[in-house]
């Protein structure tokens, strides 16, 4: 397989589902360039898939699969005895799928893609951190109550795409301050080894631009 990645994006949440399922030996990571969409080899990222958003995984029979839900998904799948998604057709694999939902729209779109994105006024930015944010943010403490995790299971997807939010949020500038459960469940993540893993390559690459 192929995942097209970029440093620290959402894609980072497929590094560590890859991780832990084992498929990560098994997968060849292409870099996307953020600015310019080209790939290390030079060919335009667009081309591949024309939405010019990671994550995307080419199948090994050719299949490009899109969407950060779908693709956490399919990687998780493949190796159910890894324990990182409930089986389809139960009540968790639902609520798994809401969580999903919610960190993508909610937290990823609503939140940090207009903080980060420079061409969001800077209004809208404010009201995105300033109002926004802690609604939803209170929302995700919700979930979190009584639990370790986002699911009864422990760990799963969910974890690691509501990762890669919080580990952004200090860079958009949405303070955490408010919500001690919050840091506890991210110091709970990044001492899971395959989160560490995958963070500490993808800061590397993000600070050596390579």
């Amino acid at each position: 397989m192929d995942l097209y990645f970029m440093p620290l994006a959402c894609s980072l949440a497929t590094r560590i589902a890859l991780y832990e399922t084992g498929e990560g030996a098994h997968t060849r990571f292409r870099r996307v360039w953020f600015t310019t969409k080209l790939m290390d080899d030079g060919l335009d990222y667009r081309t591949v898939n024309p939405k010019g958003q990671v994550p995307a995984l080419r199948l090994d029979d050719g299949t490009l699969l899109t969407e950060g839900a779908a693709v956490l998904q399919y990687v998780a799948d493949r190796k159910p005895e890894a324990g990182i998604v409930p089986p389809q057709g139960t009540k968790e694999r639902y609520r798994l799928q809401s969580l999903l939902n919610f960190i993508a729209t909610e937290l990823h779109k609503l939140i940090l893609a207009q903080i980060l994105d420079p061409a969001t006024p800077e209004e809208a930015k404010r009201h995105a951190r300033e109002v926004v944010a802690p609604n939803r943010l209170a929302l995700l403490v919700r979930e979190l109550a009584g639990r370790d995790f986002l699911l009864d299971s422990g760990f799963s997807i969910a974890d690691a795409y509501a990762f890669f939010v919080l580990t952004l949020c200090p860079i958009a500038k949405v303070d955490l301050a408010p919500w001690p459960p919050l840091a506890a469940y991210y110091e709970r993540m990044k001492a899971r080894p395959t989160v560490a893993r995958a963070l500490a390559e993808e800061f590397e690459l993000a600070r050596a631009g390579v």
